[in-house]
């Protein structure tokens, strides 16, 4: 399958169907434009312009691993999150496959402003901006980590309680042998996340990709964030799992880039705060312990290797985004993860 085939959009009679979808759910009047958003390696992401803009939010097309991809439960989530004080769009409406396309869909608001990767848009280009970014990042996810999920409705959407242990082994299975051993590139860094994984440091929400260039900032100083995007990974458990990944996104200058880490290469610029900032404005706000923060970052970078192997099997077999072809993205992710172990 080539990398055209991956690719999805709007035919006339989907289009017709989503205008007549929206209609129904007194969203929007008249004819429809789209314009994909996002940078299209997950779900999928359109702005869609009639009377009123909205975002519509679809799965990838198939060929899906099992479980993949379920936008009627990140729908779920975002409604849940509804007045806890975490900025998300606001879902307008579902829809189940076959009832406007053939996959499931959801509806949300429009939130205007900047989705930062390489580099800061004015008029927040400036360092007192840059630096109120950096905190809001880290006070939102807070928030996020805050909410009473019990209270929130969002029981169901993962279990917490022996999630560190249990996440690795899931993950090391996406890419082991059929005797359950790690490919050998990843046994080194495996075993030593084995060897020092931690008791969970508690219970919330997790993000599970928490990064600057997953929330909309508004679009005119002071700098923060105004909405965070992109919760299909989501889930319950252990919250020092979203600090590891939120540090291992955020470059450092001289240290040599992750795809990841590309994708925040704003934050090199004057003003953001460090990795080192970043964690104690977050310990300070939380009061949680952050002595073992290094198992979650290295957590967080082999996890993105294992994914990235994964996808590159997948598209070796023709059933992937050419993308995800280049095994140096793998390596990348397993060197930083080797050095943040210091193994």
């Amino acid at each position: 399958m080539t990398e055209e085939a991956l690719a999805w959009e709007w035919s006339a009679a989907d289009l017709a169907a989503l205008q007549r979808f929206l209609e129904e759910q007194g969203i929007s009047e008249g004819p429809l434009t789209t314009r994909q958003i996002g940078d299209g390696h997950s779900n999928l992401t359109y702005l869609v312009s009639g009377s009123r803009q909205v975002v519509v939010r679809r799965p990838p097309p198939p060929p899906l691993p099992p479980g993949a991809h379920d936008m009627l439960r990140e729908a779920r989530l975002l409604q849940g999150l509804a007045g806890t004080g975490v900025p998300v769009p606001e879902v307008l409406a579902t829809a189940q496959a076959d009832e406007v396309i053939d996959v499931p869909l959801y509806v949300m608001s429009h939130v205007p402003g900047p989705v930062v990767t390489t580099e800061t848009p004015a008029p927040l280009a400036d360092p007192a901006c840059r630096r109120a970014i950096g905190e809001s990042m880290v006070d939102i996810l807070a928030k996020i980590h805050h909410v009473d999920w019990k209270a929130a409705g969002l029981s169901e959407m993962g279990r917490p309680e022996g999630f560190n242990g249990r996440h690795l082994a899931r993950m090391r299975r996406l890419v082991a042998d059929e005797q359950g051993r790690p490919p050998k590139a990843f046994a080194e860094v495996d075993g030593w996340l084995e060897a020092h994984a931690p008791a969970e440091s508690g219970a919330t929400i997790v993000h599970n990709d928490y990064r600057l260039g997953n929330v909309i900032l508004a679009p005119e100083p002071p700098g923060r964030v105004a909405a965070v995007l992109d919760w299909e990974l989501a889930t319950l458990g252990d919250p020092l799992f979203d600090v590891g990944n939120f540090l291992a996104s955020w470059p450092v200058a001289g240290e040599p880039m992750t795809p990841t880490a590309e994708l925040g290469a704003a934050v090199l610029e004057e003003g953001y705060l460090t990795r080192e900032e970043l964690a104690a404005r977050y310990a300070e706000i939380t009061g949680r312990d952050l002595s073992e923060l290094r198992w979650y970052t290295t957590m967080a970078l082999w996890k993105l290797a294992v994914l990235f192997e994964y996808k590159h099997r997948r598209t070796k077999a023709g059933l992937g985004d050419e993308y995800f072809a280049d095994p140096a993205l793998v390596t990348s992710f397993l060197d930083r993860a080797a050095a943040t172990a210091d193994i």
